[in-house]
């Protein structure tokens, strides 16, 4: 009797009525149908024309590692530094490539001098092979983070591992399968001038068909917040189409400017509105998993809940969430830009001016329009597992001679 009651009580245990299954599954693979011909018809041909030599470097020219030994005295950290060394200079040995053992002089930022760096440290050097027109010669070009970046990855494994188990290394696996989606078709994709928004939202499509099922799991409630997901997408895709035009909004900044360089037809609207769309990815699939996983706590642990009542008690834990999404999505956005938001303080204009700078203005449309797509995604989620699971008994069940 008592492991029969906890049963009941779990969420699986809600059972779905086969038609409506039926039809939620049905309109899944419609729209997964979409999204496969939608990478088909998108993919990348991978004959894009770059304008001008998009080289890093010339021909010759390696990246070594190396080791420093020596730093200058006053620029932060100091190593076992050296008097006769100035300001932002360092000793190294090479310890990578054909000059390996060579000992070097190089010169670095400032601000690379005055951020630690310490005999011992590895670098990254840019290596000029000599030629006609003089010595071989090296720069610095990068303090080598890839030990430290890999620890601190570990740790974030072993965090996930311990506390969220096999579901969270399965989110961590649906990560890399987001990554090769990214890398793979989205940005080819752009840069053969496919719309941006389009690319976008069937690349977000794919992503969430395999990362739910992977990180939660095949079941009824996962396919009702993949439908809420796509909804979700569709209105984030619909807003980002409209308002970056109405809002006049060039989505050209320094980095587009030298992307424009390469890629003079790029169309920089378009990747802004991709932008949109995927920046509110993960924060979508959060709400949507949470209140399919509310209605169906909510119907296990009230069978005779009906349905309007279900709805209801589900969007007030809807309702807490958004308030505290939307604060996670403003202070990310916050986050990101504050190097922009610190030089319109220094600059003290008035907030309608600040509004009006293409920076400033870019961040409060992505803002607010996954805001919008998501707060909408929070009762369309709802809807459909309520609609979904179980009505509450009819009481006229019960009376005497009813079955």
């Amino acid at each position: 009797m008592g492991s029969g009651h906890s049963h009941t009580h779990r969420p699986e245990a809600v059972e779905v009525s086969r038609g409506a299954r039926t039809v939620l599954l049905a309109v899944l693979a419609v729209l997964a149908l979409a999204t496969v011909v939608g990478l088909v018809r998108l993919w990348p041909s991978g004959e894009s024309q770059i304008a001008g030599d998009t080289a890093f470097a010339a021909p010759g020219v390696t990246f070594p590692h190396a080791k420093v030994t020596k730093t200058s005295t006053g620029c932060g950290a100091d190593g076992g530094g050296a008097a006769d060394l100035s300001c932002g200079q360092i000793e190294a040995v090479v310890t990578s490539g054909e000059a390996s053992g060579e000992h070097i002089t190089l010169t670095v930022p400032a601000q690379v001098a005055g951020s630690g760096l310490a005999r011992g440290d590895s670098i990254q050097v840019m290596r000029v092979p000599a030629s006609d027109n003089g010595p071989g010669v090296y720069q610095f070009f990068a303090v080598d983070r890839a030990p430290g970046l890999g620890w601190l990855f570990l740790a974030f494994v072993l965090v996930v591992a311990a506390v969220a188990r096999v579901r969270g290394l399965l989110a961590i696996v649906g990560l890399g399968v987001a990554a090769l989606v990214i890398t793979r078709f989205m940005l080819p994709s752009l840069l053969d001038g496919r719309p941006g928004i389009a690319v976008a939202a069937v690349g977000a499509s794919a992503i969430m068909f395999v990362v739910l099922y992977l990180a939660h799991g095949v079941s009824t409630r996962t396919s009702t917040a993949l439908a809420g997901t796509l909804a979700g997408i569709a209105l984030t895709a619909g807003l980002a189409h409209y308002v970056v035009p109405a809002n006049r909004l060039t989505g050209f900044d320094e980095t587009a400017q030298f992307l424009a360089s390469l890629q003079p037809d790029l169309d920089f609207q378009g990747l802004l509105g991709a932008a949109i769309i995927l920046a509110g990815l993960g924060v979508l699939n959060d709400v949507t998993i949470t209140q399919s996983s509310a209605v169906w706590e909510l119907r296990a642990a009230g069978p005779d809940l009906p349905r309007r009542s279900l709805f209801a008690r589900a969007m007030r834990i809807g309702r807490d969430h958004i308030a505290s999404t939307i604060y996670t999505i403003v202070f990310a956005y916050a986050g990101a830009s504050m190097t922009v938001l610190l030089l319109l303080r220094i600059y003290d204009r008035p907030l309608l001016q600040v509004l009006a700078t293409e920076e400033i203005a870019t961040e409060v449309v992505r803002t607010l329009a996954t805001a919008i797509g998501l707060v909408l995604a929070v009762p369309i989620t709802t809807a459909i597992a309520a609609a979904l699971v179980p009505p509450h008994p009819d009481p006229a069940d019960s009376l005497p001679g009813r079955r």
